[in-house]
C-alpha cells in the first residue's frame, strides 16, 4: 500500500486535527510545527511569534482511497483562509493558514485549488493561504497529540 503526507496549517492544531483523524482514508494525524528557523521548537517557543513556525497537522494518508485535493476540501472549510496569521480568537503567524507540499504535484493541486477558490468568489476576500514546499515537521509534545480525544471534546472555537 502507498502512502502519502499532506500538511496543513488552519490555526488552532487540536480541532484541525480532529476533523482530519475523522476522514475515511486518513491513517494517521500528528501535530506539530513548521516553516521556522529553530530546531526542535517547543510550544512555549512557537507561541512567542518569533520562530516563524505554524502550528500544523501532518496527515497521512492512503491516496488509494482518499485523494489529496478532498483533503484540501477539508482544510478550506476548517478555517478562514482569507485571514493573516490568525483563526478566531487565535492571532501571531503561528496560526497562519499555510499548506506545506510534499511533491510537486500537491504543489500544483494546491495552488489550482487556491486560483479556483479565488476565481469563483466562494469569499469575500482573496485566499491568503500560503502554499510552501515541505521542510521539516517537528512533532509537538505528546499532550498536543489527539489533544481533544482525550479530553473527551468533539471540537473547540475551530
Amino acid at each position: 500500500m502507498a502512502i502519502e503526507k499532506a500538511v496543513f496549517g488552519a490555526g488552532c492544531f487540536w480541532g484541525v486535527e480532529a476533523r482530519f483523524g475523522e476522514m475515511s482514508g486518513v491513517l494517521d494525524t500528528a501535530v506539530g510545527y513548521e516553516g521556522g528557523e529553530l530546531e526542535h521548537p517547543t510550544y512555549k517557543e512557537v507561541c512567542t511569534d518569533r520562530t516563524g513556525h505554524a502550528e500544523v497537522v501532518e496527515v497521512t494518508f492512503d491516496p488509494s482511497r482518499l485523494n489529496y485535493e478532498t483533503l484540501l476540501d477539508t482544510f478550506f472549510s476548517l478555517h478562514d483562509p482569507t485571514q493573516i496569521n490568525r483563526q478566531g480568537p487565535d492571532w501571531g503567524s503561528q496560526y497562519r493558514s499555510v499548506i506545506f507540499t510534499n511533491s510537486e504535484e500537491q504543489y500544483r493541486v494546491a495552488c489550482s485549488k487556491i486560483a479556483d477558490l479565488n476565481a469563483s468568489g466562494a469569499y469575500r476576500q482573496r485566499v491568503a493561504t500560503q502554499v510552501l514546499p515541505s521542510t521539516t515537521f517537528w512533532k509537538a509534545e505528546e499532550y498536543h497529540q489527539r489533544y481533544l480525544e482525550k479530553r473527551g471534546m468533539a471540537s473547540c472555537h475551530i
